[in-house]
């Protein structure tokens, strides 16, 4: 997979700083990595392991020891070092202004210096959310999205097992659809996030009718631009020979690697005469009560054991 970056102008343009130094042509520095740099080691003149392509944040103890325990010469070494080719700029917070000697060596070499009034901590995490997601590992998987009872489930099966026509009766049972056929996957966080290309955002194909617009037909509540996905559900043509699981405790937990995140699934055969949305319903609130600690396979074979203590007492 190629590298992901992202202009500093996009972030710029995203957050409104102030920008102290650098022209336009600065702005196209590509960020890299989505981790912020609050360089303390740096200015003690420790340098050892620094990754420069990370965005540096000055706050107010790195302002306060720059001003208190750095002499102008060994300023001009530690920021010659720090306004390095791969470091995308220096973003200072809290409203304080680029010290001087900073100032000058940045204007030398086009680099670019931002202010804003954030308070430190809250513009890195800012900024580490916006980068996260612009720079996460991505794919794409063949299926539906949707959210059901809260939950993002992803819908998948071989071409023509139904998808879309399931998803079309949930829609209309009040689940909400994210993305249908072709769904983006990005891994931020710990977790997975799909969301809808922009080509396909609100549309739905039901084979024999042609392509749907789900918000005209059913709403703006019909839809939502992404959710985090944390169920796949395998559609599979009936096989009468295969074992299918019936009681829940005949197979390990099965999961699905995606972005080297492992994700609950359940394989679900598909064959006339089920109300495939209903069953869906029904796995998705199935993996809510075992979330909440309750496990109706368990409860059942509890129940069995018990009948069979009684039945031996008898």
């Amino acid at each position: 997979m190629a590298e992901k970056s992202v202009l500093l102008k996009t972030l710029v343009d995203k957050f409104e700083f102030k920008q102290l130094t650098g022209n336009e042509e600065s702005l196209h520095r590509p960020i890299l990595t989505n981790e912020i740099s609050r360089p303390g080691f740096e200015l003690a003149g420790f340098f050892h392991h620094s990754d420069f392509r990370r965005l540096i944040v000055f706050g107010e103890k790195e302002m306060a020891f720059i001003s208190s325990q750095l002499d102008e010469a060994t300023q001009r070494e530690r920021f010659e070092r720090l306004t390095d080719d791969k470091t995308p700029a220096i973003i200072v917070a809290r409203g304080f202004d680029s010290p001087d000697i900073l100032k000058e060596i940045a204007l030398k070499k086009n680099f670019p210096i931002f202010s804003t009034i954030q308070a430190t901590g809250r513009l890195s995490i800012d900024v580490t959310s916006f980068l996260d997601e612009y720079l996460a590992p991505e794919t794409t998987m063949h299926g539906v999205l949707m959210n059901i009872y809260g939950k993002g489930v992803i819908i998948k099966g071989e071409s023509g097992i139904g998808k879309s026509e399931i998803a079309l009766e949930l829609i209309k049972k009040g689940h909400l659809l994210v993305a249908d056929d072709c769904i983006e996957l990005y891994h931020i966080g710990s977790g997975i996030v799909g969301k809808s290309p922009l080509v396909l955002e609100n549309l739905l194909e039901i084979r024999g009718i042609g392509v749907i617009d789900v918000v005209k037909m059913f709403g703006a509540g019909a839809t939502m631009a992404k959710d985090d996905v944390e169920l796949i559900i395998q559609l599979e043509r009936w096989v009468p020979s295969k074992e299918y699981t019936r009681i829940g405790i005949e197979e390990s937990d099965v999961r699905e690697e995606v972005l080297d995140v492992m994700i609950p699934k359940v394989i679900v055969p598909v064959t006339g005469g089920r109300s495939m949305s209903a069953v869906i319903e029904a796995a998705v609130n199935n993996m809510r009560l075992k979330e909440m600690g309750y496990d109706s396979s368990k409860d059942f074979i509890n129940r069995v054991l018990v009948n069979i203590d009684r039945n031996k007492g008898s």
